[in-house]
């Protein structure tokens, strides 16, 4: 039995295609993986499949009393309020029977004829029963349970939703859905902003979850932990492969190589018809030439540059000296215990450097400090004379929504679009979806993970020697993840990241800071299968 239906749906914006003729089951039990380029149509997917948005043509089709619980990275909780009263609105009718019961019990303490009293213990027996049908009696110990279970504190519990960090955010709205134990659960990006543990959890609990689960998420490896299935969203069309993302990855292979095949057959036949069809005109205006026009006239393709190659022609130009950065004992705290002490370490040229630890362990901290954006409380950082860094959260905060796109990547002074070939700059450009179009649009217009590219593509060609990114991935997708990962490992300076992206640190990492709860940071090699 299908819990959900899409029947040949089709979605427009302003005459704008983003879905045709979409099929699409979900069943009990399903555990599917949507994904799909930035802006491809993702979240207007969910955002059918919760009746937000109504299909240009087909239809969406829930079956009758099937729940749906949605999370989304932007929290949709009301952020005024706690976790713990979010949680107590869900048992309204515990709430609104043990008020009954509460005013049965008083009414019941003051004297009233027979009559009243078999009416009142009647209704009294019927509310037992529902409270034991609702699990009434229990429903606080099932709140603690669950905040328990992810890890809030009282502190936390009792702070307005506003108040807390992106990680903290993310895990109240999963404790919503946990409560709410849904037929369907909608996972707008899961994982944004949580700690390896969040992210570990959340994957033993889908584990044991009995309802379906259809999933957006660039992490790959949450992908590869959770999902039997991928779709994705490809020309405005879906999709599916069957397993998880590393099937899919080998399967769209096969598929692409089977096109591609097919598809230089066709070209090589129209090629053929074409050059037939010249020769007959040819022959028609001068049929003393005729003979002369032959078929190996035919136009060969030109295969692309490989990735890696229009990388290095990129950075071809860029010098970097071999010492860039050096701390020294360094301590930073805010009030209290300090999040870390004593931490050395030193960056040079090639370095990829990735700091892990969990959600307020100092993982940001340490790159405000190593990028001035606060103070350390003690010892030193030192940046080698001439070594420019570049810090993504930074360019991302301060972009220009009034700036063109293609203004905006060139906007460093010592930007590598100035040094490199025009050509070489178009190509890695388009290498990061950005079209002639594109390039025109205003960054105020764009998605958040649009910017994220502008902001991405500004740090590549920056000229920087060292790129600093607290968590790049987030708002990524895939393929933008996967040409930043091919950018970063042949950049020539060194990179440091902070990210619960394991897929990408396992790739790009070659030494690990890491945060283990504890003010001393240890250091260590990457050794992958994070």
């Amino acid at each position: 039995m299908s819990l959900i239906r899409l029947n040949d749906v089709s979605l427009e914006f302003d005459g704008r295609p983003v879905l045709r003729e979409a099929f699409l089951k979900l069943r009990p039990g399903d555990r599917i993986g949507l994904i799909g380029k930035n802006g491809t149509g993702k979240s207007s997917l969910l955002e059918l499949v919760l009746g937000r948005q109504e299909p240009t043509s087909g239809t969406v089709d829930v079956t009758l009393g099937t729940t749906i619980g949605y999370f989304s990275q932007f929290s949709e909780l009301d952020g005024d309020r706690s976790i713990r009263d979010i949680l107590n609105d869900h048992f309204a009718a515990v709430h609104e029977t043990q008020a009954r019961l509460d005013a049965i019990g008083e009414q019941l303490a003051v004297p009233m004829d027979d009559a009243a009293m078999t009416a009142l213990l009647t209704e009294q027996g019927e509310l037992f029963e529902r409270m034991d049908a609702i699990d009434g009696w229990s429903f606080e110990n099932a709140i603690d349970t669950v905040l328990t279970s992810l890890g809030f504190d009282e502190e936390r519990r009792a702070l307005p939703v506003d108040r807390l960090s992106g990680g903290w955010r993310n895990r109240a709205a999963l404790a919503q859905i946990l409560i709410q134990s849904p037929d369907v659960l909608l996972l707008d990006e899961p994982t944004n902003f949580l700690d390896l543990d969040g992210v570990r959890w959340i994957e033993n609990w889908l584990a044991r979850y009995q309802g379906a689960v259809l999933v957006v998420t660039h992490d790959r490896q949450f992908l590869d932990g959770v999902v039997t299935r991928i779709v994705e969203i490809e020309n405005y069309r879906l999709q599916e492969y069957e397993g998880d993302y590393s099937a899919y990855v080998h399967a769209k292979q096969s598929r692409l190589k089977m096109l591609e095949r097919q598809f230089a057959h066709e070209e090589e036949l129209l090629a053929y018809e074409q050059a037939a069809s010249t020769a007959r005109r040819e022959a028609a205006r001068n049929p003393a030439n005729a003979v002369a026009r032959r078929l190996a006239d035919i136009k060969k393709r030109q295969a692309p540059r490989p990735i890696d190659q229009i990388i290095t022609d990129i950075y071809g130009g860029l010098r970097v000296s071999n010492d860039l950065l050096e701390v020294v004992k360094l301590t930073k705290g805010f009030g209290g215990a300090p999040l870390f002490e004593d931490l050395s370490f030193s960056l040079h040229r090639g370095d990829r450097v990735a700091v892990l630890g969990s959600n307020g362990s100092g993982k940001s901290t340490l790159l405000d400090v190593l990028t001035g954006e606060t103070e350390a409380d003690a010892g030193q950082v030192r940046w080698a004379k001439g070594a420019r860094f570049v810090s993504y959260n930074r360019v991302y905060a301060e972009l220009d929504l009034a700036d063109s796109v293609g203004h905006a990547v060139n906007a460093y002074p010592d930007s590598l679009a100035f040094s490199a070939t025009k050509k070489s700059v178009a190509r890695f450009l388009a290498m990061l979806q950005f079209s002639d179009a594109d390039l025109q649009q205003k960054i105020g217009t764009l998605s958040g993970g649009q910017r994220a590219r502008v902001a991405i593509a500004q740090c590549l060609l920056s000229g920087a020697a060292v790129i600093v990114l607290d968590e790049p991935t987030n708002h990524l997708d895939i393929t933008s993840t996967q040409v930043m990962e091919r950018a970063l490992t042949h950049f020539p300076g060194a990179v440091m990241v902070v990210s619960h992206d394991r897929f990408f640190v396992d790739k790009l990492a070659d030494r690990l800071l890491v945060f283990d709860g504890s003010p001393r940071v240890s250091e260590q090699a990457a050794s992958g299968a994070l």
